[in-house]
């Protein structure tokens, strides 16, 4: 049914991430799927990584480890913006078609009054996008 899914990853964060990436390796061992690792980072020095390209090196190492963990073929797609929080969504809608995923897993966060005013990355990839999109709560 999936060939392709698409996992959004902040370096920064992977411990938030686990239970994201354990479903998704889970969901690609079952469907017998490749996972991309989709990473948005900034043009100037972060926390991460100091360029696109030492981050884009970053993403694709966590990927490789993800692949000798879980035993399933994985890609890596970086992004870079000058402003990622404000380009983030948009990013990771192209990213969708540019990968040809089908089916996008994303970890979230717990629901907070905030939601109202702020909505959730992962709330706007599923009303703007034809794939399907698996939320993933942190336990």
């Amino acid at each position: 049914m999936y060939k392709k899914l698409m996992v959004p990853v902040d370096l920064a964060h992977i411990g938030v991430l686990e239970p994201a990436l354990q479903v998704t390796a889970d969901l690609a061992r079952h469907y017998d799927a490749e996972v991309c690792y989709v990473g948005v980072t900034s043009t100037t020095p972060s926390n991460v990584a100091r360029t696109p390209e030492a981050y884009r090196q970053k993403l694709d190492d966590f990927a490789r480890q993800q692949a000798a963990e879980h035993g399933r073929p994985v890609s890596t797609r970086t992004l870079s913006s000058a402003d990622p929080a404000a380009d983030l969504d948009d990013l990771l809608l192209q990213a969708i078609e540019d990968v040809d995923a089908d089916l996008v897993v994303m970890a979230t966060h717990p629901p907070k009054h905030l939601g109202a005013i702020l909505p959730s990355h992962g709330g706007k990839i599923a009303t703007h996008t034809d794939v399907s999109v698996f939320l993933i709560r942190p336990a």
